[in-house]
């Protein structure tokens, strides 16, 4: 049977199309931005995701609805970070989040277009990752700590926890390429103390166990940990092996190391998000100055002091931002 349409009615459909044509068209050229990250995963990263990406639902953004997200870790190992940062480009993100000086020079060697947000990397100029802090000049910007010279500030720590301390051993992650300025600080930091420091680099699990396992016969007064290692098993073995070891980050002490010296973390995840917003809405990595943290904290486990057999001066204590009871 056939159907008839009216003139009033054929008008008002072919107005709809008309209007429904270009929203339709709009809606599938709309690009929803994808932010890929990636972290080394020997600490857990749960702080820096949940933070971040609160970070950027403060600023606006729904996962879902105007973003999306690609995370990738290494969990643990160094040598996947190349093939998992040629992925996220592959993946072609709009831009990487790093978390640790090791993924922000693998999204670096991996691309030079799409921009890369460091949420906390150690001498990136050092490292060739950016031209000057206020001008970096490529497709890298975002936060870098003053990791090095906090460890070099952990000797002083050490003294003044144990004023006897003469020997100090500096556990360096040898595939890190932060190692570097991280054992130059700390040798500065023994030469200010009159402090002799003896570095070991560990490349490898079973050469953590084993360097720990060599103080028992070599102990020396204290340990510093570079933050790249895993912390929660660093805490362990020296309260294993009974020394008194430090650290930059907060969470080793957290996890049962004896101090950490440190930024304040959610400051810089939530700082990478802003950078992002930044990127976003079309500026560019290349004119948004590197930026350093500005508060830090010392924290200072005493249940691990009591395990150690420790007497925390009070001095030290009463400098603390944070005790761990």
């Amino acid at each position: 049977m056939a159907v008839t349409i009216g003139r009033r009615e054929l008008l008002a459909a072919l107005g709809g199309a008309a209007v429904a044509w270009p929203l339709a068209a709009r809606a599938q050229q709309a690009k929803v931005p994808t932010i890929g990250a990636l972290v080394i995963g020997n600490i857990n990263p749960e702080q820096f995701w949940r933070v971040f990406r609160q970070g950027l639902h403060d600023l606006g953004y729904v996962e879902g609805q105007n973003i999306r997200f690609e995370f990738r870790s290494a969990n643990g190992r160094l040598d996947r970070l190349p093939e998992l940062a040629a992925e996220l480009v592959r993946l072609k993100v709009d831009i990487i989040v790093t978390w640790f000086t090791p993924t922000a020079v693998a999204a670096r060697q991996a691309t030079r277009e799409i921009p890369i947000v460091m949420a906390e990397t150690g001498d990136p100029v050092g490292l060739g990752l950016v031209a000057s802090l206020p001008r970096p000049g490529g497709n890298v910007t975002g936060m870098t700590t003053v990791a090095a010279e906090l460890a070099g500030k952990s000797v002083q720590l050490i003294r003044e926890m144990l004023p006897s301390a003469r020997r100090v051993t500096a556990l360096a992650n040898a595939t890190d390429p932060f190692s570097k300025p991280f054992l130059e600080q700390i040798q500065l930091g023994g030469e200010v103390t009159g402090t002799t420091i003896n570095p070991i680099r560990i490349s490898s699990p079973d050469e953590f166990e084993t360097a720990f396992a060599a103080m028992d016969q070599d102990r020396p007064d204290a340990v510093i940990v570079q933050p790249s290692l895993p912390s929660r098993r660093a805490a362990e073995l020296a309260l294993k092996h009974r020394v008194p070891a430090v650290s930059v980050p907060r969470w080793f002490a957290e996890e049962g190391g004896l101090m950490a010296y440190s930024p304040r973390y959610p400051d810089l995840f939530r700082k990478a998000a802003v950078y992002v917003d930044k990127i976003l809405k079309d500026a560019q990595p290349a004119d948004l100055p590197v930026e350093q943290p500005t508060h830090f904290e010392l924290i200072i486990n005493m249940k691990t002091a009591r395990a150690l057999g420790l007497t925390v001066p009070l001095a030290l204590l009463a400098r603390a931002d944070e005790v761990i009871e």
